[in-house]
């Protein structure tokens, strides 16, 4: 994260997020690597979007990390003050409506993407204003993504397929819950190929594809798969076409048994 998105001893950070959530880690920890300065917002200010508002405008960070909902707050109470500032939105799926009004405020905008199992982003994408929904994108330095289908194949461009992690990030597994650990944490089948020491992959269950531009965007999350007179159906896939039509905010796609 030194390198990409970039901080400097010259950034300043205002944190924002709850020390219980893991990009706090990023938040606190990232400046000191550097020697840049971190501000730590108060828990009342995190939770009022006119208050934080007027702390981004008196403090100026350079850099400032929150969450989709975060970001649509301090929007709605009018907050519009961006140029000079490196936006990083990840921990909820963010919108084409919020990419655009967040580019909108002449701040530099980055998708980010990391389970909390991967600590903390595993992947990241500067957001343009011409994109659709936008994609997580490419893996950070020392963190490998894959595609896969149910054999652990990696699937072709443009095929969706599950998520699946490798690298530095990697937690040890989930506390006291051997059986999930296994479950989720599993051998890593391309060591070998890649050269790599990293041995063990994490499976996300989040479903995504390969763009052409080698990219990656999340369709939705496995367990919402469907199955509709024998054919297989990603919800996620249809509500991220749904986004693109700017007069939509949100959407959930459900199948319905019409028992009459």
């Amino acid at each position: 994260m030194q390198e990409k998105p970039g901080i400097t001893s010259k950034d300043s950070i205002l944190s924002v997020t709850t020390i219980s959530f893991d990009i706090a880690g990023l938040e606190i920890l990232l400046p000191l690597t550097v020697g840049a300065n971190v501000q730590i917002a108060e828990n009342d200010i995190q939770a009022d979007a006119q208050r934080l508002s007027e702390r981004i405008i008196s403090y100026r960070p350079t850099i400032m990390q929150a969450t989709p909902s975060t970001w649509n707050l301090l929007l709605e109470s009018g907050w519009n003050y961006g140029k000079g500032m490196t936006i990083l939105c990840g921990g909820e799926a963010m919108t084409k409506t919020l990419a655009d009004k967040l580019v909108a405020t002449g701040a530099t905008v980055w998708n980010m993407y990391g389970p909390t199992e991967t600590t903390i982003w595993s992947a990241l994408w500067r957001v343009e204003p011409w994109h659709s929904t936008p994609p997580i994108g490419y893996p950070i330095e020392n963190t490998q993504l894959y595609i896969v289908d149910e054999d652990l194949s990696p699937v072709p461009i443009g095929v969706a397929g599950e998520l699946c992690i490798c690298g530095l990030g990697l937690a040890r597994g989930y506390h006291n819950r051997p059986e999930l650990t296994q479950e989720k944490f599993i051998k890593n089948p391309f060591a070998h190929i890649n050269n790599t020491d990293e041995t063990r992959m994490y499976k996300t269950g989040d479903v995504a594809k390969r763009l052409s531009d080698g990219s990656i965007i999340i369709l939705g999350r496995s367990d919402f798969q469907v199955k509709i007179r024998g054919f297989r159906i990603e919800l996620g896939e249809i509500e991220t076409i749904l986004m693109e039509d700017p007069a939509i905010f949100e959407c959930i796609v459900t199948d319905n048994t019409d028992i009459a």
